[in-house]
């Protein structure tokens, strides 16, 4: 049964100009779906794929099954086994099939590589290796999601901010995953998932206040991304992706001061050169920005050859915190003045921190 409510979520103004503490959570305006499933919703997330091998356990006694759901073994508790891909499948404690599962009796969790994890795990062939994928309940992922993705001593509304996001996110990705294995990964290209070791009271307790809730334009659950900070101005996505989406527009920030706000970094020519491919580096002139200053593409320009970057390309070979930033020489090499930390799409991690700073210093 799903039941839905219109919120103003930005870090812009409402429409009646003014922000109320605990209803200003993201960019956009949009309506805030508040689901209440029959049954948890499982979410499939890639621990380690195409490796050799993998040690996986159980903090209680499991079962393993097969992948028709068979109980085809036992796992004794805390008493690690090594999976190995076989010709047919996978392979685990003498047992084997096309995929393996190891369920934890007793609410017990499961050891997958170097770290615990609720839920369940599933062993499957991919290609030449054996992908682990991490079968759990999406709420209970989240806990360790706000834990690895933002401080877990940040105030609770910013926490709930990013539980909001990560959850629509999760959605966006369980809905539209190309792959027949799983639905995200536990790296930043998706959203950095930790499990136990980044849960806290504060994350459980984000996630548990926000349950269900999800951002949706149309009526269709969208790709809320996120980023540490935006130096000042969040981007409109075309100018970083590819198409342009509605509910992902550019605005006002409130991270100055942050410690994601600024950033410096220098470069000799000698440096640029081997980075860049490019010989004897005379000059760096941005040919395209975005209306907030990001590089959409810069010239680089050589004793011998000139080179055309897009921003995200710079940012990756030079290892940058955003594509926001200006140059200017120092004689024998180059200075980039920055701001922000990532993408710069989406929610404002940073950005959300201060505006709950600021609302709570508004109610005291």
């Amino acid at each position: 049964m799903l039941q839905t409510s219109c919120f103003i979520l930005g870090f812009g103004k409402a429409s009646s100009g003014r922000l109320h503490p605990s209803k200003w959570w993201l960019t956009f305006l949009l309506w805030l779906m508040l689901v209440a499933p029959a049954k948890a919703m499982e979410l499939r997330v890639a621990i380690q794929e195409g490796v050799s091998k993998i040690t996986v356990g159980s903090s209680t006694k499991a079962v393993i099954r097969d992948s028709a759901g068979r109980v085809v073994g036992q796992m004794a508790a805390m008493d690690g086994m090594e999976a190995r891909p076989t010709g047919g499948g996978v392979a685990l404690g003498g047992e084997q099939s096309t995929q393996l599962i190891v369920e934890p009796t007793a609410g017990g969790y499961v050891w997958i590589g170097d770290r615990w994890y609720r839920g369940r795990t599933r062993l499957v062939r991919t290609g030449k290796g054996l992908t682990a994928v991490n079968q759990v309940d999406l709420e209970q992922y989240l806990y360790s999601v706000l834990g690895s993705e933002m401080s877990a001593n940040w105030p609770l509304e910013a926490l709930k901010a990013q539980a909001v996001a990560a959850r629509s996110y999760a959605l966006y990705k369980r809905q539209t995953a190309g792959n027949s294995v799983f639905d995200v990964g536990d790296t930043q290209t998706w959203q950095v998932y930790k499990g136990l070791e980044t849960e806290a009271e504060s994350t459980q307790m984000a996630v548990n206040a926000t349950a269900g809730q999800v951002l949706t334009y149309n009526g269709q659950i969208i790709l809320a991304v996120f980023h540490s900070a935006s130096g000042g101005h969040t981007e409109n996505v075309e100018n970083v992706w590819s198409e342009p989406l509605a509910y992902l527009r550019g605005v006002p920030d409130y991270d100055q001061g942050t410690p994601g706000y600024q950033w410096q970094k220098s470069f000799s020519r000698n440096e640029l050169s081997r980075l860049l491919g490019v010989s004897n580096v005379k000059s760096l002139i941005p040919e395209r920005t975005t209306p907030s200053g990001r590089i959409m593409t810069m010239k680089v320009v050589g004793s011998g050859s000139t080179r055309r970057m897009t921003g995200s390309q710079l940012r990756q070979a030079l290892k940058l915190r955003s594509t926001l930033f200006t140059v200017s020489s120092t004689g024998t090499g180059f200075q980039l003045n920055g701001r922000g930390f990532g993408h710069g799409l989406g929610l404002s991690q940073w950005g959300a921190y201060q505006r709950t700073a600021i609302a709570s210093m508004k109610v005291q």
